[in-house]
């Protein structure tokens, strides 16, 4: 399959599963069946602003991460970049313009180093979707550069929400040193590294780094298990791996059960406000069941936080499987569409 396919199925998949989960992200499983009947959702639903397939801060902060690596890119043209400063300063400048999004209802003026690019002037981002508070607070701290891996971060050292995870699927996108593709050891700790802009802690970050390895092992065309099983083995290579560890060893062996997947099983994961759970449960669906609209259905349809889960399941389903096995009726009415492509494309 072809490289560009998988780099536009990841951020494609990513955007239609937050966009599932949104308006239901709140909600327990028992409320959800109430209003939307027995199985759940099966497909968009109207949020409170009265409109579907709207994304969350979730696709926003992916796709500035984009944009900061497309920036850490530009800035070595000579030769592609080492990951430290490089790469992380780049994309925390591009998280600060994320900010803006949700502090101002338009483009403030360009005053400030980072408020500079294409990005920053698309007014659709210009909306306040539910963003964690780490990292809000975390984007307003001073940010020293990123602790040895393994250890606290220096910015909001115990919070490990999974606002880490569902912003680093690109770090698995890019080749950053040379390479012909995606390396998933320089994907797992430019990611670790760069999810301490705003997380700290050890298993936030760590998770982060996971995922982003087992998008690059998908990029390479490997199958999900055994990508799984790579980021399991750099993983153990540092010190405070046993939450994140454990959460993906538990989401492969619930994936090979027998019996049918339900949002009980899923839940049985934990209920996804930190890093590793929410990780875990969009692996978990992503394995356990081979429709792609079943999975991420499945994946938003549990009392967690529905919209991360669906967004982790549905980069992870678009790296595996590229854009043709995206259902058309959830990708048209998709909002910020163009832009994601016009990213996707940069990116490749």
């Amino acid at each position: 399959m072809d490289v560009r396919d998988r780099v536009r199925g990841c951020l494609l998949g990513g955007a239609i599963g937050d966009a599932l989960g949104s308006p239901i992200e709140f909600q327990s499983w028992r409320e959800i069946r109430r209003e939307h009947g027995a199985e759940g959702i099966t497909g968009y639903v109207t949020t409170w602003r009265g409109r579907s397939g709207l994304i969350t801060d979730d696709t926003q902060m992916t796709l500035f991460t984009v944009e900061g690596l497309l920036r850490a890119r530009a800035g070595h043209a000579g030769g592609p970049p080492t990951p430290y400063p490089e790469v992380v300063e780049p994309v925390r400048q591009a998280y600060l313009r994320w900010l803006d999004t949700q502090n101002h209802q338009a483009p403030p003026p360009a005053d400030r180093p980072h408020r500079t690019g294409r990005l920053r002037e698309e007014t659709w981002l210009y909306s306040r979707r539910a963003p964690g508070n780490a990292c809000l607070s975390g984007l307003r701290q001073q940010f020293p550069g990123p602790s040895p891996l393994g250890v606290p971060g220096p910015v909001n050292p115990d919070s490990k929400g999974c606002g880490t995870v569902m912003r680093s699927a690109p770090f698995g996108l890019v080749a950053l040193s040379g390479t012909a593709g995606p390396d998933p050891r320089e994907a797992f700790e430019v990611a670790a590294a760069c999810a301490q802009i705003t997380h700290g802690h050890p298993t936030g970050y760590l998770a982060a780094g996971a995922f982003a390895a087992i998008t690059a092992c998908l990029v390479a065309g490997e199958a999900l298990e055994p990508a799984v099983h790579r980021a399991l083995d750099l993983l153990a290579a540092y010190p405070a791996h046993d939450e994140t560890s454990a959460a993906l060893r538990a989401a492969v062996a619930l994936a090979a059960a027998g019996g049918a997947h339900s949002p009980e099983r899923v839940e049985s994961l934990g209920g996804a406000w930190v890093a590793e759970e929410a990780l875990a449960i969009g692996v978990y669906c992503a394995l356990a069941e081979p429709s792609v609209e079943r999975a991420l259905l499945l994946s938003v349809n549990h009392s967690g936080d529905s919209d991360s889960t669906g967004s982790v399941c549905g980069n992870l389903l678009g790296a595996l499987h590229g854009t043709g096995v995206l259902p058309a009726a959830w990708l048209r009415p998709l909002e910020g569409r163009d832009t994601i492509e016009r990213l996707a494309a940069e990116l490749v």
